[in-house]
């Protein structure tokens, strides 16, 4: 991958919705939803307020993160997609 994101933004490989519930029953790709977990693949260095002042990131590389259905952008680099958002997008870090 050869994105490196600036300031408050993350980028993201999104994960695949479930396909099957936890009893087993198959979800159809038609009622499926837009997946909102991901991993980070790579984090800018953080916000800059208005003093000038870098806020650091919450989220590092690695982390696995919920985000909100319509954020960020999606792009594609060598056949692979990958979700670019701001930080504030992030809803909460999986532990």
């Amino acid at each position: 991958m050869n994105l490196k994101p600036i300031k408050d933004r993350i980028v993201i490989r999104v994960l695949e919705a479930e396909t099957a519930t936890k009893s087993g029953i198959i979800i159809p790709d038609a009622a499926t939803e837009k997946p909102s977990q991901g991993e980070v693949l790579a984090a800018g260095g953080g916000r800059v307020t208005e003093d000038g002042t870098v806020v650091p990131m919450d989220v590092k590389i690695g982390d696995r993160v919920l985000f909100s259905k319509h954020a960020g952008q999606t792009v594609k680099v060598n056949s692979e997609e990958y979700l670019i958002l701001k930080e504030d997008d992030v809803m909460a870090i999986v532990e």
